[in-house]
């Protein structure tokens, strides 16, 4: 089910969960500098939704990063079941190549039944992953280099996320994100 506004609760969950819970220390700076360009996208198929990626792929690519540095595409009227999304995420990445900018950018995935491949429906670990609505986070690979080289060691991150959220459980987490 999409919230009424897609945008308020993508940041809500942006402060909450991912700055909140540290699920991506990486976070933090860009939002606050307000280098996180939110787009709402109205696209209905997945056919405007990839052209509307094509789009938005071209401006974070043509903006200059102090100002735009990664971008959340949130689409809440397609790509609703997980297993599309899924599929839908290797024609993204098929466009990013297609455009020349493998190395570039890349395109990151959230939707609010993300589920990691051998992973039960309901482990927590799942919720590193799950946002309000079916989003796609376009970001600059310079920036990922930077922020991983500054990172003491990055790849505690993934189970450190798990760490916490199976210590919140799922009442922990549906309190936090009513809040």
């Amino acid at each position: 089910m999409s919230p009424d506004d897609p945008i308020a609760a993508t940041r809500h969950w942006l402060e909450k969960a991912v700055i909140g819970l540290n699920l991506c220390p990486f976070a933090k700076a860009v939002h606050a500098k307000r280098q996180v360009r939110y787009v709402l996208s109205d696209a209905t198929t997945p056919a405007a939704l990839l052209e509307q990626l094509d789009e938005e792929l071209r401006l974070l690519q043509a903006s200059d990063p102090a100002q735009v540095d990664t971008t959340l595409l949130v689409h809440p009227h397609v790509l609703g079941d997980f297993y599309d999304f899924n599929d839908f995420l290797g024609l993204a990445e098929a466009r990013v190549a297609e455009l020349g900018l493998e190395g570039e950018l890349q395109v990151a995935s959230f939707h609010p039944d993300y589920r990691f491949a051998g992973t039960a429906e309901d482990e927590m670990g799942n919720y590193t992953n799950r946002s309000p609505c079916p989003t796609l986070h376009l970001l600059r690979e310079a920036s990922i280099d930077r922020a991983v080289a500054a990172y003491p060691d990055p790849d505690v991150i993934v189970e450190r996320n798990i760490a916490t959220l199976e210590a919140l459980g799922l009442e922990g987490w549906r309190s936090l994100m009513a809040e």
